[in-house]
């Protein structure tokens, strides 16, 4: 099944390969090194496919760049997104395994003159520290975005996942974009905010609001003794909440244990976590 997944990769990203793929990062003059990478090779979980320019920009925009960000690139390749990112005035790092890729990357850092922002290390993602990244981007299979899903859930709020081609099963994105509706190759780019872990019981104002979360969404309800109270469009979005009840509209942001917001934008309520689930 693995080689049967990465020869489907390989083989359908070579033809969108062939019909133009961007030359600037490809591979660095002939006097920085002679190696050039091959599409379709197989490195340690899967081949290597250069993304096109115009997929990176569209992901970057979609991370919503903003300064103090901290981009992480895992699997970063011949380093087009974590350069592409430092050109925008951002710190951003790529892990990727193949040395040569590595090597390769660094030499373009220098060469588009953004060596300062952009570092790139040989290493497995899986047995990476990327913590402090507010962004993180990636390109792999199905299975590794899987993998990966329970420590990018586990890190902070707010933090962006962006994804070229591949979702992350049951996760909804929260934004998907096509680059343009004549792509055929890789095309498609999908963005998650993770959110805060708000699933549980909450005091507000004396009464007992009661919520379970499945990733962004929420159900739930606001007990006062025998009366209860139906949430709906509930979600979060990051460590922002926004629910509907009782024909009023609630927003607030999580910090911790305490939610706060504001009822039809007037009124402010308030509520303090009892006791966490799920």
């Amino acid at each position: 099944m693995r080689r049967r997944l990465l020869d489907y990769l390989a083989c359908a990203s070579l033809s969108a390969f062939l019909a133009g793929e961007p030359a600037w990062a490809q591979s660095p003059d002939a006097e920085a090194s002679s190696y050039t990478p091959t599409v379709g090779q197989v490195g340690k979980d899967v081949v290597w496919v250069p993304t096109p320019q115009d997929l990176v920009d569209t992901m970057l925009d979609m991370a919503e760049l903003k300064p103090g960000d901290k981009l992480v690139d895992l699997g970063a390749g011949d380093g087009r997104t974590v350069i592409s990112a430092a050109k925008r005035g951002i710190t951003a790092r790529g892990i990727e395994y193949n040395p040569e890729l590595v090597t390769l990357a660094q030499r373009a850092a220098k060469q588009e003159g953004v060596a300062d922002r952009a570092s790139f290390e040989q290493a497995d993602i899986f047995e990476s520290d990327f913590s402090e990244a507010t962004v993180v981007t990636l390109f792999l299979l199905p299975r590794l975005n899987m993998r990966l899903r329970p420590t990018l859930l586990d890190m902070p709020p707010g933090t962006r996942v962006i994804s070229n081609s591949f979702t992350m099963e049951d996760w909804t994105p929260d934004e998907t974009r096509k680059v343009n509706e004549d792509c055929t190759g890789r095309c498609i780019a999908y963005k998650w905010v993770v959110p805060a872990k708000v699933a549980g019981t909450w005091n507000m104002d004396g009464k007992e609001l009661v919520l379970a979360q499945t990733f962004q969404q929420l159900e739930g309800e606001l007990r006062d003794g025998d009366r209860s109270m139906p949430l709906s469009d509930a979600r979060m979005d990051g460590e922002k909440v926004a629910f509907d009840m009782n024909g009023q509209h609630y927003e607030g942001e999580v910090r911790g244990d305490e939610m706060r917001g504001t009822v039809d934008g007037k009124q402010a309520w308030r509520a303090q976590r009892v006791s966490s689930s799920g």
